[in-house]
């Protein structure tokens, strides 16, 4: 009988494992760590807020347009009004009236018997217009004053005229007031009265309009100062003025 020989089963070839290439670039870029959390591409990315867009530089520059034309608006109505004055000068010359105290008489200067004092003066004003094409138009609501160290002796008032061409125009005004508790004033006058020199003020506020050719301007304030010396305040006689120096200004 034959011996009958063993046959083993042969072991399965092991499956041939696929050689991948090595990758030529890393897997994670230069620079970077990996996470641990996983793969970084497959993360999403970190919510970002939206932004609104900042509008406080349109404002700023809107300003600084209105503020740059206010500039220049202002700057060319200056140029306008020196080109307007400069033609007003040139063709019309200008020149500043003068005005000054020729004499002056008290017709009243009494004590009353509650001490008050009243005074009553006569003043001539002489008015000169040296202009060869602007006449004056003196308009109503005017004031006249006369003060003696701060105190007003008396009141009055000018005339409405109209003062023309290089004219000169003599004002003679009246002026009246009343001074209450005058014991002190007259005190302070007899002192000045026996050195000669009493000192007084007049002020004049007159509204006044300026004709330019036919042209009639605006309403102006017309403010004159006196500064007058005299020998004496007495009643029933002519008061020599020893020097008066009168000043002008105009307001609007």
């Amino acid at each position: 009988m034959a011996d009958h020989q063993k046959i083993y089963p042969a072991p399965a070839p092991e499956p041939e494992q696929e050689v991948l290439p090595k990758p030529t670039a890393p897997l994670v870029p230069r620079g970077s760590s990996r996470s641990e959390n996983g793969d970084p591409e497959r993360q999403q990315p970190p919510l970002r807020r939206s932004l609104t867009p900042y509008s406080q530089p349109k404002k700023r520059s809107c300003c600084k347009k209105c503020l740059c034309w206010s500039c220049c608006l202002f700057f060319l109505v200056i140029i306008l009004l020196g080109i307007l004055a400069a033609i007003i000068y040139f063709v019309f010359q200008p020149k500043i009236p003068k005005y000054s105290v020729d004499s002056m008489r008290i017709t009243q200067f009494n004590i009353n018997n509650d001490m008050s004092l009243s005074a009553t003066f006569n003043v001539n004003i002489t008015a000169r217009n040296p202009n060869k094409k602007i006449g004056i138009y003196y308009e109503n609501g005017s004031h006249l004053s006369v003060w003696y160290k701060g105190t007003n002796l008396c009141e009055g008032s000018l005339p409405k005229f109209y003062q023309g061409h290089r004219n000169t125009t003599v004002l003679n005004v009246k002026m009246t007031g009343q001074t209450e508790n005058a014991t002190n004033l007259l005190q302070s006058l007899q002192v000045d009265q026996q050195s000669g020199i009493i000192p007084l003020n007049l002020r004049v506020k007159v509204p006044i309009r300026i004709k330019l050719g036919k042209l009639k301007l605006t309403k102006w304030k017309f403010l004159l100062k006196c500064r007058l010396n005299v020998d004496s305040l007495s009643q029933d006689n002519i008061i020599r003025i020893r020097d008066n120096k009168c000043k002008v200004r105009f307001r609007f």
